[in-house]
C-alpha cells in the first residue's frame, strides 16, 4: 500500500516537471521553471511557495497580482457608475419600445410592475448617450438660430457679437461631449479626467443656457409676459417649470391650456400637482398606450382627448368636489363627462405646481416615460367651474376670454429648469 501511494507522488512529480517544460515553451524560452518534489499530505501550493526560489519574490508577485485583479474590478465598478452618472445628469435617450399599459396611476402598479426611474438611476450606454445629448445641442442651436434671424434684422453689432460667442461655445460643448463619449467607449479615461471633463461639460453647458436666456430676455423687452410658450423638446427627467406659488383649497376648478405634441406613445405630463403625503393630488398624463387622464387625490377619470398629431389643441378639464362631476373640453367643443372622481375630496392647499413632469414626490422623483413633450401655452387655472361659453372664448381666442383667477399664464410666474425653452406665442395666430 505504502508502494502505492509513493507510485502516486513520483507520477505527480513527473507530470508537473512535464507541464513546467510545456509551458516555459509558451514564454520562448525566457522563463526557467524549477521543478520540486512535495511531500505527501501538503498543499501543492504551499509547497510551491516555500521551497521557490526566491520565495519571497514570488509571494510578492502573487500579491501584486491578486491586488491588481481587485483594482481592475474596482476601476470597472467605477467605469459603469461613471457612465450612469453622466447618462442620467446630462441626457437619457429614453426608450418606449415593449411599454405595457398598466394602472393609469403614476404612483401605483404600473410603477410596481417596471423599473422605477427616479433621478438618474437608469445606465445608458455610450451612443444613447451621445445621441441625447445631440438633441439637446440641437435644441440650442435652435434657439440660437432664431436670435440670430432677430439679430440680423436689428442690425446690432452686440447682438452679432453675442451670437458668435454663443456659436463658438456650442462647438467647443460638442467637442467635449464627444471627447467625453469616445473616452467612455474605449475604457481609458480615470476617474479625475472623469470628473475634471465632466465638470467642464456641464459647466459649459449651463453658462451657455444662461447666455442664451439672457439674450432671449433682451429680445422679450418688448414682448407682453403672457404672449409666450414653453417647449420640452425631449423626454427627460429635468426638463420642467415649476410655478412659484402653490394652490388654495379649491372645491370645484377649472384648468385650461392649449397644448402641441406628436409623441408617441402618450404626450406624457402636462402637469402635476403634489402636497405634502400625496404625490398624485391633481395630474393631468398621457402614458404609455393609455389615454390621456385626470387624476385627483390619486383617483382617475380617463378624458376623451385626441391631441397627439403635432398640431395646437386647446384643452380644458372642470371639476366639482360635490358628487366629483366633470367635464372634458377639446378645442371649444365639449367631448366627455363624468361623475365620481375623487367626491367631497378638496384640492388641497401647500403644495408644488410642476409643468412638464410627474411628481412621485412633492418636487422631485421625476419619471423620464412620463415627462411632457412639446409646446404648452397659456395654462390657467380657476377655482370654479367655467361655462361652455367661456371656455369657447378662450378656445376661439376671443377678447372676452377671461385669465385663471388662480394661476394665470404669465412669464415672471414661472421658474424653468433643464434646458426648457420659451418662445413667443400668441394663441389663434400662430396655430398649427
Amino acid at each position: 500500500m505504502q508502494a502505492a501511494k509513493s507510485a502516486v507522488s513520483w507520477r505527480l512529480f513527473l507530470f508537473l516537471c512535464l507541464l513546467s517544460e510545456s509551458s516555459s515553451q509558451d514564454f520562448g524560452g525566457q522563463t526557467q521553471f524549477i521543478c520540486t518534489s512535495v511531500p505527501k499530505n501538503m498543499d501543492i501550493c504551499a509547497a510551491t511557495l516555500q521551497n521557490s526560489v526566491p520565495g519571497d519574490d514570488l509571494k510578492s508577485t502573487v500579491i501584486q497580482l491578486r491586488e491588481t485583479v481587485l483594482q481592475q474590478k474596482e476601476t470597472i465598478m467605477n467605469q459603469k457608475e461613471t457612465i450612469r452618472e453622466l447618462t442620467s445628469k446630462l441626457a437619457r435617450c429614453e426608450s418606449q419600445s415593449g411599454a405595457e399599459p398598466g394602472d393609469a396611476r403614476p404612483g401605483g402598479r404600473r410603477k410596481e410592475a417596471g423599473t422605477k426611474n427616479t433621478m438618474g438611476d437608469v445606465s445608458r450606454g455610450p451612443a444613447d448617450t451621445l445621441t441625447q445629448l445631440s438633441q439637446t445641442l440641437q435644441s440650442l442651436k435652435q434657439r440660437l438660430e432664431n436670435l440670430e434671424q432677430i439679430s440680423r434684422s436689428n442690425k446690432s453689432a452686440q447682438a452679432n457679437s453675442l451670437k458668435d460667442l454663443l456659436q463658438s461655445r456650442i462647438d467647443d460643448l460638442e467637442k467635449q461631449v464627444l471627447s467625453r463619449v469616445n473616452s467612455i467607449e474605449e475604457g481609458k479615461l480615470g476617474m479625475r479626467n472623469e470628473t475634471e471633463q465632466r465638470g467642464r461639460v456641464e459647466s459649459t453647458l449651463t453658462s451657455l443656457h444662461q447666455r442664451i436666456t439672457d439674450l432671449e430676455k433682451g429680445q422679450r423687452e418688448n414682448r407682453p409676459l403672457d404672449k409666450f410658450q414653453l417647449t420640452f423638446p425631449m423626454r427627460t427627467n429635468y426638463m420642467y417649470a415649476k410655478v412659484k406659488k402653490s394652490l388654495p383649497e379649491m372645491y370645484a376648478l377649472t384648468v385650461c391650456m392649449w397644448l402641441k405634441s406628436n409623441a408617441s406613445p402618450g404626450v406624457g405630463t402636462p402637469f402635476s400637482y403634489a402636497v405634502p403625503g400625496q404625490a398624485n393630488e391633481l395630474v393631468l398624463i398621457e402614458w404609455g398606450n393609455s389615454p390621456m387622464e385626470i387624476l385627483i387625490n390619486d383617483k382617475v377619470a380617463k378624458l376623451p382627448f385626441l391631441i397627439n398629431d403635432g398640431k395646437w389643441h386647446h384643452i380644458c378639464v372642470t371639476w366639482t368636489t360635490r358628487d366629483g362631476v366633470w367635464e372634458a373640453f377639446q378645442d371649444g367643443v365639449k367631448r366627455g363627462s363624468g361623475e365620481n372622481l375623487a367626491p367631497y375630496h378638496p384640492i388641497k392647499p401647500q403644495g408644488l405646481l410642476i409643468l412638464g413632469q410627474e411628481q412621485d414626490m412633492l418636487g422631485g422623483g421625476f419619471d423620464a416615460t412620463q415627462a411632457f413633450v412639446g409646446d404648452l401655452a397659456n395654462f390657467h387655472i380657476w377655482d370654479r367651474k367655467l361655462s361652455v361659453g367661456e371656455i369657447y372664448n378662450l378656445a376661439t381666442c376671443s377678447s372676452k376670454a377671461q385669465v385663471g383667477n388662480v394661476f394665470a399664464w404669465m412669464e415672471t410666474s414661472l421658474e424653468i429648469y433643464g434646458g426648457a425653452s420659451k418662445w413667443t406665442f400668441e394663441a389663434c395666430r400662430q396655430l398649427n
